[in-house]
């Protein structure tokens, strides 16, 4: 879920209630592939909308999104990969990367797993933002506008300073299950 712009609209599987959503933790999906042999590189998600369009370091994210009332973290991370990039996640195990807090106070929980996509055939959710910010019209955009495969070290430059940390995470937990 996009952080940023005024609240976007939740709305259940069937479109009517929405949901309630359980304070302010999130929980993603970092997915990585081997390249090169034993290089890894990390898929990240850019934000859609005109207050993310001209910013690019630090504005990447990975897919995650607010965890709803009753879901485990893990099945939120899942279903947000899948509504953000319109790719089914990895069926691989997943490694648990922790939380980080964002400087807006929300809480990230995040997973890795390892599987390839096709970043060109990845197509977002919509969601509806208040856009000028205060203005009271509502616009539809695409959650996210984008993904890209980069190295850990793109993706540490790129993604929102918090959430740099779970690359670390991840390389550390490959390097040790290496030995």
């Amino acid at each position: 879920m996009m952080e940023g712009v005024s609240g976007p609209s939740r709305r259940n599987a069937r479109g009517s209630q929405p949901l309630r959503l359980s304070g302010r933790r999130s929980a993603g999906l970092l997915v990585y592939r081997r390249s090169n042999g034993a290089a890894i590189e990390v898929l990240i998600a850019h934000p859609g909308g005109p207050f993310w369009a001209r910013r690019d370091e630090g504005a990447w994210t990975i897919p995650k999104g607010l965890i709803e009332d009753g879901e485990s973290e893990l099945d939120v991370a899942l279903r947000e990969f899948r509504e953000e990039t319109g790719h089914e996640p990895p069926s691989a195990a997943t490694i648990a990367l922790g939380e980080v807090q964002l400087k807006s106070g929300k809480t990230v929980v995040g997973w890795a797993s390892e599987g390839d996509v096709d970043p060109a055939m990845a197509h977002s959710n919509q969601v509806e933002v208040e856009w000028p910010p205060r203005s009271g019209r509502r616009i539809t955009i695409p959650e996210i506008d984008r993904v890209a495969w980069v190295s850990p070290g793109d993706a540490r430059r790129l993604l929102n300073p918090a959430q740099a940390a779970f690359v670390d995470r991840l390389v550390d937990a490959l390097d040790g299950s290496a030995g």
